[in-house]
């Protein structure tokens, strides 16, 4: 079964967004999911009710990297930890697929909701959704299991690059109202819409996340659901038309409205924004009278919306920019004169005369030249081998002084190859955030280039910072060596790569400014090859990535498509 598109875990943006209608409890990160794949939760929910903010918040049950449940799903990296639950990139070993899980102990005060949630979620079907695969209460953990889409990009970074297209706006807000409405339809509601839940796939198509879950894994309700969720659609097509939040706090990596205006319409915010579409957008988020009175009634519920957007023309893509070929320059041949009468008036065209050697005397020329090349080829090999066999006759006596000659020039010595410096150990460094694989250093130096160490997947690229200054290992060479040369076999090719080597103190260092840098080297290819620019005899060397190539999925890897690397083998020489 192929993935469909970028995880389901929700994710938010850290400063927070501003309630659509109502409150709800806020939740804090721990700072346990630090790299840019996926960020933690710290933003208010979006809902017209709250839960009850004095829930008992249960303790997260304690997991690890490697974790597997039901001997099926392998827990890769935590992406979310708050209220007593975690949120996981996990490998379905079964399908051979990545998966989000989100896990909270049994006796969560919020577990009947979740899986009532997500067993309601998985029968929807519908694709415009992130899709629940299995929701599961075993052994004092209840789990809930859904589609991870690495080839999908949430709206959160497509607004931080600026305003969407107005074809693309049009296209996200009726796809995802179309879909509300059918989930409405059903009974669903979301109530966390907002743009870390709306993800564009490579296709162009728009999915959901986290649909009726995610409010309930933070006991989010409403009293009026489809109105929530109404308001929170117009207020993302506001945002990709704007790139502004339309509330005074900022939210999402997106600048809030000035303080104290009120809620303006989108084309008095930003120009050349598209007229129909401002209109759509307040019809949405009318609330208590901020709908200018050129507007038409209230969209209330997704179905509204839908018609309302509906009766709008339809809103063309841009046309395709086509570069002008060269003018084409056209010969007299071709522009029709050749065996033409020539008009009055106008000069005759001369025909250029036939090539030189295209004559009669010029063919005989040829023929002679070719016969007289021929001949001085013949002679010229005659001659050669009569030289040849001459020298043959001369090698016995000049053996001796030959061989005594090269045995006398010291010029002719071959250099001394470089000595290979065996590695004793290794461990992989952590300056910031998570362990990568820390289990599989020792692949990197075992012989073998089927074997590997990765890092994780990451959404923005080639450069590691600033979510984490670099990845590495520290080899332990067994003694004090002068490394010369450092050789390390990479798995993906592609953008660059880029890899430093220090001289450490020992497998646990300090920070990278208390050591040495001796060598650094940026590749395109499969292999980096690092020469010590700095001369330090160390007993420890730390090889340290900064910049990480792009490439497509790994199954074999379970690594799916993005900013990645692996290390298959590294060697040292002196």
């Amino acid at each position: 079964m192929a993935e469909r598109s970028t995880a389901a875990v929700d994710v938010a943006d850290n400063s927070g967004d501003k309630p659509l209608t109502a409150k709800a409890d806020q939740s804090t990160a721990d700072g346990v999911a630090k790299n840019p794949e996926r960020d933690t939760d710290s933003d208010e929910a979006q809902g017209n009710g709250m839960a009850a903010g004095a829930e008992k918040q249960a303790a997260p049950p304690e997991l690890h990297s490697g974790h597997k449940l039901a001997r099926r799903y392998r827990l890769e990296e935590c992406v979310t930890r708050l209220d007593g639950f975690s949120s996981w990139r996990a490998v379905d070993e079964k399908l051979r697929r990545a998966v989000g899980v989100h896990i909270l102990p049994s006796d969560h005060p919020r577990t009947r909701a979740v899986l009532a949630a997500a067993r309601s979620a998985a029968l929807l079907g519908d694709p415009r959704f992130v899709q629940v695969l299995d929701a599961v209460e075993e052994n004092d953990l209840v789990y809930v299991v859904h589609e991870w889409l690495p080839d999908a990009t949430e709206l959160t970074p497509l607004l931080a690059a600026g305003p969407l297209e107005p074809h693309d706006a049009y296209q996200m807000v009726s796809q995802i109202a179309s879909a509300m409405a059918a989930a409405h339809r059903e009974g669903l509601a979301h109530l966390r819409l907002n743009p870390n839940a709306v993800l564009r796939t490579s296709t162009g198509q728009w999915r959901i996340r986290g649909l009726a879950v995610n409010a309930a894994l933070r006991g989010i309700s409403s009293d009026t659901p489809q109105r929530t969720d109404t308001e929170a659609i117009g207020a993302l097509l506001y945002a990709a038309l704007t790139q502004r939040w339309p509330y005074e706090s900022d939210a999402y990596g997106l600048a809030g409205l000035p303080k104290d205006v009120g809620l303006i319409a989108p084309d008095q915010v930003r120009a050349r924004v598209h007229r129909g579409l401002s209109e759509l957008a307040m019809r949405a988020l009318v609330n208590d009278g901020a709908t200018a009175s050129r507007h038409e009634s209230a969209c209330t519920t997704p179905e509204e919306l839908v018609k309302a957007i509906g009766e709008m023309p339809r809103i063309r893509p841009p046309e395709p920019a086509f570069t002008a070929p060269p003018e084409y320059q056209r010969t007299t041949y071709q522009q029709g004169t050749y065996g033409r009468p020539t008009p009055p008036g106008a000069t005759p065209a001369i025909q250029a005369p036939p090539p030189p050697l295209q004559s009669r005397t010029g063919k005989a020329l040829k023929w002679a030249v070719s016969a007289l090349l021929i001949a001085a080829l013949g002679l010229g090999s005659w001659q050669l081998a009569d030289a040849l066999m001459h020298q043959g006759d001369k090698s016995g006596d000049d053996t001796t002084n030959t061989q005594t000659t090269d045995d006398g020039d010291k010029n002719s010595a071959s250099p001394a190859p470089a000595a290979a410096i065996k590695i004793h150990d290794a461990q992989e460094y952590v300056a910031k955030g998570d362990a990568q694989h820390p289990n599989d250093v020792g692949k990197t130096y075992d012989g073998s280039t089927s074997t590997y160490w990765r890092t994780n997947t990451f959404l923005s690229g080639p450069e590691l910072a600033p979510y984490k200054p670099g990845v590495g290992i520290v080899y332990d060479l067994g003694s004090a060596q002068e490394v010369a040369t450092g050789t390390i076999s990479l798995r993906y090719s592609g953008d660059h790569t880029t890899v430093e080597l220090y001289a450490a103190d020992s497998l646990n260092p300090g920070s990278i400014s208390s050591m040495t840098k001796i060598g650094s080297v940026t590749t395109t290819g499969n292999t980096a090859t690092v020469k010590v620019s700095k001369k330090v005899k160390s007993q420890y060397v730390l090889m340290w990535i900064t910049a990480v190539p792009k490439s497509g999925e790994d199954p074999d890897a379970y690594a799916h498509a993005g900013y990645k690397q692996a290390v298959t083998e590294v060697k040292f020489t002196g």
